[in-house]
């Protein structure tokens, strides 16, 4: 299949690794900022096949780990409302807040749904007009203008019983945020394709500048890290800090202008507090002034949230990049993904989640020896 096997191939893994192999002399270490990429490095185990010199770092690259638990507890009082129809994307539904999480929520009677759309959202409050329809919008820039468009569509459509949850999150605040962290020790980025392709590279490259980092964007297969990671050791080895994109069959400098477009329709950008991490400025989107009317934040008094995060749960320095999942002494053990912690067990781009999927309980910390007899990628 095009674009999925021809980047799975054993042969062409060989020979990245072999040139990283060969170009790395010092230690190295980097970020990957996307959890998907994550589930890809664990999954084909490429940390272990790397030189033992080169670590990778799992980044906050987790829009769901990250989401605020205050704005988790929003969303689950708001759920619990009888007149309310809760709709979310799946992997929002086991993610832990202060005390349940919206399967409990449904559970105890709340109409909570599953959608895989948030135009699927916008339907529901079309055929159910004495219902209030709330959308849990939540992503980084590569699901914003699909949640942006269906806010735009519902006052195109004089939709009225519709809102949304906002929550959106923006990856260079992100990457400044980790920099300036007092123990940071990144000296480079995978920047997250998929991203890129929504905003283009416009922001890294000042990035790149300020904190003497090479960032290349990558994609998501095994040979698209394996080439994003040996552009990377190359520039670190020359003493480079430039933007690369690696991502060329689906990135462009300027991104997808239409999006873009109707991104700064529809959001503005604002403070943002990440779960595990804090408030980074200028690191989020709200809804601007025009459309307020469909923020449910503002359409439900929801006051009086007291949070409690679990005390054992350490997915703040997981989503830092300070330990590994399997450092922590809950992994595994009293959080798995039926009794999570934290969002970074429960996410399909958590790297709690990637670790216990793939097995990687325990043993050397990934980065810290090789796994010389691995098959690459296959």
């Amino acid at each position: 299949m095009k674009y999925i096997d021809e980047f799975n191939d054993p042969d062409l893994a060989r020979r990245l690794l072999d040139d990283i192999h060969a170009t790395a002399t010092r230690p190295w270490t980097m970020m990957e900022v996307c959890g998907g990429q994550t589930h890809s490095i664990i999954r084909h185990g490429i940390d272990q096949l790397l030189p033992e010199t080169i670590e990778l770092v799992h980044g906050p690259g987790c829009p769901v780990c990250v989401t605020p638990l205050e704005t988790i507890d929003r969303a689950l009082e708001i759920a619990s409302r009888p007149d309310v129809v809760f709709c979310s994307f799946g992997d929002m539904l086991r993610v832990p807040g202060t005390d349940r999480d919206l399967f409990r929520v449904r559970g105890a009677g709340g109409d909570v749904r599953v959608v895989y759309s948030p135009l699927d959202a916008l339907e529901i409050a079309r055929h159910n007009p004495d219902r209030e329809v709330v959308f849990f919008g939540v992503g980084f820039e590569t699901t914003a203008p699909a949640n942006a468009m269906t806010v735009h569509e519902a006052r195109r459509r004089g939709v009225r019983n519709f809102s949304m949850l906002v929550s959106h999150v923006r990856v260079p605040p992100a990457i400044e945020a980790v920099m300036r962290a007092p123990h940071c020790r990144i000296q480079a980025f995978l920047a997250a394709g998929h991203v890129c392709s929504v905003m283009g590279t416009a922001e890294y490259p000042g990035l790149a500048d300020r904190f003497e980092v090479p960032i290349v964007v990558t994609g998501f297969e095994p040979l698209d890290i394996l080439e994003g990671v040996r552009r990377t050791v190359r520039q670190l080895e020359r003493g480079e800090h430039r933007v690369e994109n690696a991502y060329p069959r689906a990135v462009r400098t300027s991104g997808n202008p239409a999006a873009r477009r109707m991104l700064e329709e529809v959001f503005e950008v604002t403070d943002r507090a990440w779960r595990g991490i804090g408030v980074i400025p200028d690191s989020g989107w709200r809804l601007s002034e025009a459309f307020r009317e469909y923020d449910a934040e503002h359409r439900f008094a929801v006051t009086g949230i007291t949070t409690r995060e679990s005390d054992e749960c350490r997915s703040g320095e997981v989503l830092q990049g300070l330990i590994k999942p399997n450092e922590c002494a809950a992994f595994g053990t009293r959080c798995t993904p039926r009794n999570p912690l934290g969002a970074t067990m429960v996410s399909s781009e958590g790297a709690c989640a990637a670790y216990h999927l793939y097995r990687r309980l325990g043993g050397p910390v990934p980065g810290s020896a090789p796994a010389k007899e691995a098959s690459p990628v296959g």
